[in-house]
Order: structure tokens, then C-alpha cells, then sequence
């Protein structure tokens, strides 16, 4: 008999209880259905990620922080929001990058450049040509080195020259000030009015103690993985901000809990283990977003836990189908025997409908998922990622696609051993005379 006769046979075994059959391939379809749109979510935000991640470069860029500040800021995102007070380790002081620390960074070999993220502040700005005053927290620093920005327009800051001050703005600013296109709002002035807090501590008015400094718009930053929202300003201009907040101040008052380098990247593990020596942490483009994916994806793991769960539930409809279907056939399987059909074949004719259930769940598994997939796409892209064009929510990839249904077909031959094996088993001539 042909391999094709086999199958055809196998699936006509199958329709003999349609309602039986159906609500098992419904369970394997449920587990499917899960695991394959949780694998196209998983591949589209990676998909996502890696592309930002390989158009913003930053090879030499480092981000530091002191050790301290990095295991408050893990235990935030680990939820340990509160915990038992000790005065050796709850020091402010200690989240800090001491000047000590940065001459020490600066010595390293490899590391080309270092600067201190001073805490600054803007009271307000006031873009040329307009008269109201808005407020932001949004000003970030654009690092020195090879990092890249996705543009819609423009150019990102310039670090090479510490008397030009210059800013990246994100596409809200262009919907915000009325502009149609991001290139018309490159080229702008934009005022940023930095506070004395020593003078405003005394005056108590804070528009009565800032001092402008103005900075040309040269770029707009597209949305994306790297867009931290607001603006980014280069050193200069970050330089000159925190001269005017700390005027009259002890240097002393000036703190540091964040610090940029442009590093060798040839030497970028090294760096990182120096750093540590003297009590700082240093990540990596690679792995802020490395951490990202690595939240994403342990969110889609518990998607696919439910499936498994959906597949197991399956498995056993499985068992208990093909068990019926013994029964049932108990005196085909002894006609079959007495005119010469070997144990092998009726074990491998039930376990080819076990594995058939599996594909059958798979492929309705595949087809759904996929209308909903695109569709899902479709309606993302005109509403919540419509400011995101390169982002494709779900992808389904051939590979994940054929392993998912190889592994469903191998889970539901798995649980199809039992029944065919206990038909395999059966005496002819007791399954003869069954009744």
C-alpha cells in the first residue's frame, strides 16, 4: 500500500467520529494557536529591537554608574521597593561617581573620554519666535562617539566643538509647536532657561533667577527603542547648563550619579572589569538593550507556558480518542490480523492518526494565528504604532512555523503510543469474537 493510501486511510479512521476527532484537534489547536502567536510576537519585537540595535552602532559607548546606584536600580526593577535599614549601605553618598572614581576611569587604558552626568536642571524654554514659556524634564545628554540615532531630519548634536550649543529634538516637539514636516523646525533657536539655585533660593521667583542659553535645533530624532523621549543636548550645552545652576555653590555640591565614555571596543570587556575594580558599573549598548529583550521575552515564556499547558490537556483527549477507537474497531483489528497484518503496521496505523490529529490541530493553529497576526499588524500600524513604521508587532517565521508543528506532531505521537500499542497487542481471534 502507498504511503499516500496509508494517510488517506488514516484520516477516513479519523471522520468516523467527527465530534470526537474535532474537539481533540480544537484542544491541540488551542495550544498551537498560543505558542505560534507568542513566537511571531517574540520574533517581531526582536526583529525590532536588533534592527535598532544595529543602526545605532555605539560600539565605544559606554553608560556608568557606581556599584551602588546599579543594585538600587536592580532591586527597583526587581520589585524591592522596601527594606531593612542599614546606614553602611543605604549611604547617598555611595550612589555617586566621586571625582576620585572618574581621574581613576580616566587612567584606564582604552578609555578615551569620560563625562560626568552632573544633575542639572531647565526652568523652562521658549522656542524663536514664540512668546510662551514651556517646561520640560526631557533634556538627555547626547554622548560623545560612534552611538546613532535614527533621524527623521537634520543631524544629531556635535560634541567635537565645546563653544557650540546644539539640541536634538523628538517628533513631539514638531506636532507640538504646529509644524507640518520635522525639517522645518531644524535650524530653530530654542532657549533654555537654566536656574541659580543659590539665587533662586533667595529670591524664591524662579524666573527672576535663570540665566538663557541658546541652543540650535539640528535634528529629529525618529521614535524608537533608543528614544528616551524630550530632547537630547550635546556637552557644551550640558557644560554650560550646570555652570549656571551651580553658580556661587562649593564644587562639592555638584553630584554625579551617571557618567558616558567613548571607549576602545576592541578592549570594551576589559574596561568593564577596571571599572569595577574602583567600584563602577558600565553597560554596554548591547546590554541595556539585551535587557529589554530579555523582559520581553520572559513576558511571551509565560504565553507559551499556557500553551504547553493547552498541549498536555491535549495529550490526553489524544489517548482517550485513539483509546475509543480501539474499542470500537476491536474486531477490524482482529480481521486485519488473521488475514496477515503484522503487530508493526496496526501500531504504526494508529500512531499515523495520533500524529495526524497533532498536524491537523497545527495547521488550524497556523492559519488562524496568522489572519490574526496580520490583522493584529494592520490595525497596530494605523493606531498605536503608527509613529513606529518599522515596527512589525508580529512575524511569523517559516522556521518557528515548522518546528512548532514537527514538535506538536511528535507530542501527539507521543501520547498516541499507549492506544496503538494496545491495539498492536490484541488476539486475533479474542478480537474476532468481540462483541
Amino acid at each position: 500500500m502507498k504511503v499516500l493510501d496509508i494517510i488517506h486511510d488514516a484520516n477516513a479512521n479519523l471522520l468516523r467520529n467527527k465530534m470526537r476527532s474535532f474537539l481533540t484537534i480544537l484542544a491541540i489547536f488551542i495550544g498551537s494557536f498560543v505558542i505560534i502567536l507568542s513566537s511571531g510576537i517574540n520574533a517581531g519585537v526582536n526583529d525590532f529591537i536588533d534592527k535598532q540595535m544595529e543602526s545605532a552602532g555605539g560600539e565605544d559607548y559606554l553608560e556608568i554608574m557606581s556599584a551602588a546606584a546599579s543594585d538600587s536600580l536592580t532591586s527597583l526593577m526587581n520589585g524591592e521597593v522596601i527594606k531593612e535599614y542599614d546606614k553602611k549601605s543605604t549611604n547617598q553618598s555611595d550612589l555617586q561617581i566621586t571625582k576620585e572614581q572618574a581621574e581613576k576611569a580616566r587612567k584606564i587604558d582604552g578609555l578615551k573620554s569620560i563625562d560626568l552626568m552632573t544633575q542639572f536642571s531647565v526652568e523652562y524654554f521658549k522656542l524663536e519666535g514664540r512668546d510662551k514659556k514651556y517646561s520640560s524634564v526631557g533634556f538627555n545628554l547626547m554622548p560623545r562617539g560612534s552611538l546613532r540615532m535614527d533621524l527623521t531630519a537634520g543631524r544629531m548634536p556635535n560634541n567635537d566643538d565645546e563653544s557650540t550649543y546644539e539640541i536634538m529634538v523628538g517628533e513631539d516637539y514638531v506636532k507640538y509647536f504646529g509644524f507640518e514636516k520635522a525639517e522645518d523646525i531644524v535650524g530653530k533657536k530654542l532657549t533654555l532657561y537654566a536656574p541659580e539655585h543659590l539665587k533662586c533660593s533667595m529670591i524664591g521667583d524662579p524666573e527672576e533667577c535663570t540665566q538663557p542659553v541658546e541652543a540650535t535645533i539640528v535634528g529629529v530624532q525618529a521614535p524608537g527603542v533608543m528614544a528616551m523621549g524630550g530632547a537630547r543636548i550635546n556637552v557644551a550645552t550640558m557644560n554650560r547648563i550646570t555652570e549656571i545652576n551651580y553658580t556661587g555653590l562649593p564644587e562639592e555640591s555638584k553630584t554625579s550619579i551617571m557618567a558616558t565614555a567613548q571607549v576602545d571596543p576592541e578592549r570594551i570587556d576589559e574596561i568593564k572589569d577596571k571599572l569595577a575594580e574602583i567600584g563602577l558599573t558600565a553597560m554596554s549598548i548591547e546590554d541595556e538593550i539585551g535587557q529589554i529583550k530579555t523582559f520581553f521575552d520572559a513576558m511571551l515564556a509565560i504565553l507559551k507556558i499556557f500553551g504547553g499547558i493547552a498541549l498536555l490537556a491535549a495529550s490526553i483527549g489524544i489517548i482517550n480518542t485513539l483509546l475509543m477507537s480501539v474499542q470500537e474497531r476491536t474486531r477490524e483489528i482482529g480481521l486485519d490480523k488473521a488475514l496477515g497484518m503484522s503487530n508493526g503496521r496496526v501500531f504504526a496505523n494508529f500512531a499515523l492518526e495520533a500524529i495526524l490529529l497533532g498536524f491537523w490541530g497545527s495547521v488550524f493553529g497556523i492559519i488562524v494565528s496568522m489572519i490574526i497576526g496580520n490583522t493584529v499588524n494592520i490595525i497596530a500600524h494605523n493606531t498605536i504604532l503608527s509613529s513606529l513604521p518599522t515596527f512589525q508587532l508580529i512575524i511569523f517565521r517559516i522556521e518557528d512555523l515548522v518546528s512548532v508543528t514537527l514538535a506538536i506532531m511528535f507530542i501527539a505521537l507521543i501520547a498516541g503510543v499507549m492506544p496503538a500499542r494496545k491495539a498492536s497487542k490484541k488476539d486475533p481471534i479474542d478480537a474476532l469474537r468481540y462483541e
